[in-house]
């Protein structure tokens, strides 16, 4: 079984379709990304597989249940994670735990050896008795998770989780899904930050309400067509003034210290000669692999 399933799911906010023909499967005991950038409508996915948001046009299962339906059976059965912290910041730490085992009537005992054993992977035991308000923002985010799986759900929906938290945390966060991934729970995560993409078993890149991808990190990937060339130079500003002038604007794209060039037949060394003679500050221009963040801009196109 497995542990969602979306098919042509469509969401309407008035007369604008936040959502369009979205088709979804997610297989158990794995982490599935919903990969986009803001407004792609990864919230909205993700609340309507909580059963949070009304669909308008099609159908969602979650752990087998029906959606519309058999909602109270999927909420008593998944834990999720919203995209702000909206856990009680005047209550501490053990507090918000113990508060969220009663909402979800867990028996004490059972929610001390929960309790203990989030306390373990989180890190957070020293810091049981500090208010929620005072925590740090990766903490915060930990506690969060903490709550979310205090009921021990068999399923997991996060919505950007790591969204402005500091890098260590991010790690650490992601360390803390790959092992609840070993202990059989299901995770469904969204994320804006590509890099992340590669940490999922599988993903679906969303774009303006649709999948424009769907597999795993390296099939989309491998699935890249073309050559990818990294430009370098001391004033990259004029650099990429000088190439737009050369080619199609939308093969550029500024990552950083370098230029990034998609081309679709690749690049004959005498135009690169060209380039580096008529434009003199052209430090390098080599062929590289590209990354996800390099294919979801051109899908995207």
């Amino acid at each position: 079984m497995n542990a969602a399933v979306a098919r042509e799911l469509s969401v309407f906010y008035g007369s604008t379709e936040a959502l369009k023909s979205v088709n979804l499967e997610v297989p158990e005991a794995l982490v599935y990304g919903i990969i986009g950038p803001d407004g792609a409508g990864k919230t909205t996915l993700m609340r309507s597989l909580c059963t949070l948001l009304p669909y308008s046009e099609g159908s969602i299962r979650v752990l087998g249940y029906d959606a519309l339906s058999e909602s109270a059976q999927i909420r008593a059965r998944i834990g999720y994670m919203p995209q702000r912290f909206s856990l009680y910041q005047d209550l501490s730490v053990e507090q918000n735990l113990r508060f969220f085992a009663r909402l979800f009537r867990v028996s004490r005992k059972e929610m001390l050896i929960q309790r203990e054993k989030l306390y373990e992977f989180s890190r957070l035991k020293p810091f049981a008795k500090r208010l929620a308000g005072n925590l740090s923002g990766g903490m915060k985010q930990k506690l969060a998770l903490s709550c979310a799986l205090i009921h021990t759900p068999k399923l997991i929906i996060l919505d950007e989780p790591t969204f402005g938290v500091d890098p260590v945390s991010r790690v650490e966060f992601w360390q803390i899904l790959h092992e609840l991934k070993r202990e059989g729970v299901s995770i469904i995560v969204s994320t804006p930050y590509m890099d992340e993409a590669v940490q999922c078993d599988q993903i679906s890149l969303l774009h303006k309400g649709s999948v424009i991808g769907q597999g795993t990190p390296d099939e989309i990937i491998k699935a890249w067509q073309g050559s990818l060339y990294s430009l370098k130079a001391g004033n990259l500003q004029e650099l990429y003034k000088y190439l737009q002038s050369k080619v199609d604007k939308a093969d550029l794209q500024l990552f950083g210290s370098e230029i990034h060039l998609y081309s679709k037949d690749g690049l004959r060394q005498e135009l690169i000669d060209t380039w580096k003679h008529e434009f003199s500050g052209l430090a390098s221009c080599e062929e590289i692999q590209p990354g996800m963040e390099d294919v979801f801009l051109k899908m995207m196109q």
